[in-house]
């Protein structure tokens, strides 16, 4: 028996990978979104179906929603997993403008043109829509400042959305991890030290003591985080739940910031980080 038809962005690795392998394993029939044919036939498996998409690319869009609809008919979809997303770290004051709006474009647009391409057949399934943000969505820290933007949208974004659809009954929910062992940290890492090379020597000078804590922190990341299954189970419950939440937070990390965060004044949440961080304030 089939659960239904779910569409998942970016499951070449990590979170995507194990929603796809996880939500299979439920019963639902996947197509699973990745940018390569190589990619493809990596991920292909039992109830697992690859489709070739780029979320930045209005055609590539528009031609993965041509075959999805193909394929279910009047079915419709029953779930959408905008999990496809890149992390851009470094300095907002040395950062390109042009990392700036990839980061956008891949994380806030990118989910955007996913969610008006696949809403004609969810609408047929009264499907779900399940956006993949971050505890960094929530609580910002320096260094991630573009992370934290495109999370923050998303977070409105997903507010706004569920609102709107809520009269024909299409649930909308958010997904906020804390660290997870994915990835996208090394990938992220990667970025920032070749923006950090490209960047004029006092960005090292003013900024370089907080750059290496971040950096220690996303070390931490790949061995400390939870396993994606964590999230793939969170994911799970959005779209299977008979009340799902509109948020779910994954991590003992992220069940703690979020809370405080919300109580904390920002100037105390402020001096907490940096402590944390071992940021010297000027005199």
């Amino acid at each position: 028996m089939s659960n239904g038809y779910v569409f998942i962005t970016g499951t070449l690795s990590g979170i995507g990978e194990a929603t796809a392998r996880h939500l299979a394993s439920l019963g639902f029939n996947v197509f699973a979104g990745v940018r390569k044919q190589e990619d493809a036939e990596r991920i292909a498996g039992p109830r697992v179906e690859a489709v070739i998409v780029d979320v930045v690319d209005n055609d590539s869009v528009a031609a993965a929603a041509e075959q999805i609809g193909a394929a279910v008919g009047n079915a419709g979809l029953a779930g959408l997993v905008n999990n496809a997303g890149i992390a851009v770290a470094g300095p907002l004051e040395f950062l390109p403008i042009e990392e700036f709006q990839r980061q956008l474009e891949v994380n806030v647009t990118g989910v955007v043109r996913t969610t008006q391409a696949m809403l004609p057949l969810i609408r047929k399934a009264r499907g779900r829509i399940v956006n993949m943000s971050s505890i960094g969505g929530r609580v910002a820290l320096p260094m991630v400042a573009p992370y934290n933007a495109s999370k923050f949208a998303l977070e409105g974004l997903s507010d706004a959305l569920r609102r709107e659809l809520r009269p024909w009954g299409i649930q909308v929910a958010l997904i906020e991890p804390g660290a997870v062992a994915t990835p996208i940290w090394a990938k992220s890492e990667a970025a920032a030290e070749a923006i950090e090379r490209d960047a004029p020597p006092e960005a090292r000078e003013l900024y370089g003591e907080v750059m290496d804590a971040i950096r220690k922190e996303s070390d931490k990341n790949k061995t400390e985080g939870v396993p994606p299954q964590e999230v793939a189970e969170a994911v799970a419950h959005a779209l299977t739940a008979s009340k799902p939440k509109t948020r779910y937070l994954v991590g003992r990390d992220a069940k703690m910031r979020a809370p405080i965060a919300a109580v904390l004044p920002d100037r105390v949440m402020d001096a907490a980080i940096s402590r944390a961080l071992g940021q010297r304030k000027a005199d």
